[in-house]
């Protein structure tokens, strides 16, 4: 197994163009997993209080548009 600190150093080693494609990938495989754990997290419920407050915000005439 390769360690955390042995991969680091592969990356300072890597050529600009892989080092930003490999940038690209992580960027993708980070917004992957946050909308994975979003979904999960909303299945569960975890979620509810968020919809909560913005029907709360909205009766009480305070819900702002972004």
């Amino acid at each position: 197994m390769t360690s955390i600190a042995e991969i680091q150093q592969a990356i300072l080693t890597l050529p600009e163009r892989d080092f930003f494609e490999l940038q690209r990938w992580l960027d993708e495989l980070f917004w992957q997993k946050w909308d994975q754990q979003i979904e999960e997290d909303s299945k569960a419920g975890r979620l509810d209080w968020l919809a909560a407050e913005a029907l709360d915000a909205k009766a009480q005439g305070t819900l702002r548009d972004l």
